[in-house]
């Protein structure tokens, strides 16, 4: 059953944010997802949406994700967005078909 990944980020640092973004592609294509969005500017039906970006991601299985999100080299390029920004980041499961 698939899995859905959603980060809120607060950019408050976009050069070393960018040095996270300029690796992210390389290591993610090692993994079994697919980055369904990255959005800046969301339109917001109901309440606020108070973050600079907004990333929903989806992978096959929860494992498939652990196994992205704990990978060293997905660890070691996740410093960057961790002193650049902050952010609530949720692994959501999909609904059977």
């Amino acid at each position: 059953m698939s899995v859905y990944l959603l980060a809120k980020i607060n950019i408050h640092d976009r050069k070393t944010y960018g040095k996270y973004e300029s690796g992210f592609l390389e290591v993610f294509a090692k993994f079994n997802g697919s980055l369904l969005t990255v959005a800046e500017d969301p339109e917001v039906l109901e309440g606020s949406w108070p973050v600079t970006r907004t990333v929903l991601i989806e992978f096959p299985t929860k494992e498939e994700a652990l196994q992205w999100y704990q990978s060293a080299e997905y660890q070691l390029l996740m410093q960057y967005r961790l002193d650049a920004s902050s952010a609530d980041v949720v692994l959501l499961g999909g609904l059977p078909s």
